[in-house]
């Protein structure tokens, strides 16, 4: 294919494994610069099941950047996160977001992931904004890739070739194995069942309406157990779901798979006893309930071959306790825009993809460890992590725990340019490190560059 044709920047044809929310954010970060994009969905209708998508600033900012109409997504901008007494429901730690745009330039988001997915497919597809738009085709589920050719075949035996591809195909990627990574993986110590609950059903009946609060929610997570309930507010506050996680000894779904058939209510309360009032009032006029399967990955240790690259959860799966799953496949989208624009790409595309698992390796995988000790310790989540003066405070490691600033104030296009100068032993003077500003004290005490 020419892959590695060196002078200055071309456009690529792009082929895109996997038509969710990952797949449709690297279509329109390469559009944006300049390629020409295909999406394959293995399914015969290219959507989302589940339930809300939390898009920090880190994520948002992309959004942005790409002219996606968020507002078709109906976000609900939160203004707090608020930790609460499992028992009594009172607020044990919070964490205000009232400047968190006036800092960081965006706001939270949080997402229906039906809306969300929606938002970014007119985008993609449509022929307003820059670039040519991107093709989705249906019912094209990936069997093999020939890595020497860059050529797809697909189950329904049709065969493609081409300069790029992106393996953005989930959890249970195909791509993943066809690049020789063998997930080690073992399933986690907590089970997790998620429910929908009417914001206009819980008023109806007197209940405390959560959706005023426009904040995300957790009951439970100081005391070093895995029972926690956690409530995001969709759809400007219409619509409330809950994760509630439990021991995976009083229930285990590791064997089930979203979209099967819905669990019944007593089934989602039976774990809780002596859960807050108020919130298992709620819990018990939930709809949809549905078992969410959570397994521990270990860290992947690379993330392309050849003209190959995993995107978001193919290349990343981590548990859900920082809520940042998404935002990492935002990012991961966001860095192969930059990687291939214009002002950064000269036309070698191993040249390319090795930076871009240069930097994305190393903040996924520090992701993934903070997500995993945000389980059983609401402490180290981000946000609540800052949080030092509340009695019940204690992370593992001081100097390890993730924070808002190291996840906001990350720089992809400085990044890139860092590693791209030491690659063709180009001066870079810009004052940052692996993104980051250097000089930048986080609540860890760690400084940027003196470490």
């Amino acid at each position: 294919m020419g892959s590695n044709d060196l002078g200055g920047w071309r456009r690529l044809n792009v082929g895109v494994i996997g038509g969710g929310i990952g797949g449709l954010c690297v279509a329109i970060a390469l559009r944006r610069s300049g390629h020409e994009v295909t999406i394959y969905e293995k399914h015969d209708f290219a959507g989302e099941v589940g339930a809300s998508v939390s898009c920090a600033a880190n994520g948002t900012r992309w959004l942005h950047e790409w002219g996606v109409d968020v507002a078709k997504g109906d976000p609900v901008i939160l203004k707090k996160l608020i930790n609460r007494d499992w028992k009594t429901g009172e607020p044990v730690s919070v964490y205000d977001l009232d400047d968190y745009e006036e800092k960081w330039g965006y706001v939270y988001n949080m997402f229906h992931r039906q809306y969300m997915h929606s938002m970014l497919k007119d985008c993609a597809l449509q022929d307003e904004g820059e670039g040519t738009p991107a093709k989705l085709l249906v019912n094209h589920a990936c069997q093999d890739i020939d890595l020497a050719a860059g050529t797809i075949t697909f189950r329904n035996g049709v065969k493609v070739t081409h300069d790029l591809i992106v393996g953005a195909d989930g959890i249970g990627s195909v791509v993943r194995g066809v690049l020789g990574i063998t997930p080690s993986k073992t399933p986690s110590d907590q089970s997790c069942l998620h429910a929908n609950v009417m914001t206009e059903d819980a008023v109806r009946l007197g209940l405390v309406d959560y959706s005023k609060n426009d904040a995300l929610e957790y009951w439970g997570g100081q005391e070093g157990k895995w029972d926690k309930i956690v409530l995001s507010p969709c759809n400007g506050g219409k619509l409330l779901s809950y994760y509630c996680f439990f021991p995976r000894d009083k229930g285990d779904y590791i064997n089930q798979s979203w979209g099967s058939e819905n669990r019944p209510i007593e089934e989602l309360l039976a774990p809780y006893p002596e859960l807050d009032a108020q919130v298992k009032a709620h819990l018990a006029i939930g709809i949809e309930v549905q078992p969410w399967r959570l397994w521990m990955h270990k860290p992947y240790p690379y993330l392309t071959k050849n003209m190959v690259c995993l995107l978001g959860d193919a290349g990343h799966p981590m548990m859900p306790h920082q809520s940042q799953g998404a935002c990492m496949a935002i990012e991961d989208a966001g860095a192969l825009g930059v990687i291939f624009s214009k002002k950064y790409f000269r036309g070698d595309i191993d040249e390319s993809l090795s930076v871009y698992n240069t930097i994305r390796l190393p903040r996924v995988t520090r992701v993934q460890s903070a997500a995993a000790r945000a389980a059983y310790n609401i402490n180290e989540r981000i946000g609540f992590s800052a949080n030092k003066n509340i009695a019940t405070y204690k992370v593992e490691d001081e100097r390890a725990k993730l924070t808002i600033e190291e996840m906001n104030a990350y720089d992809i296009p400085m990044d890139v340019e860092e590693q791209l100068a030491l690659k063709r032993g180009e001066e870079f003077s810009a004052k940052f490190t692996k993104g980051l500003p250097i000089g930048l004290e986080l609540p860890n005490g760690v400084i940027i560059g003196k470490e």
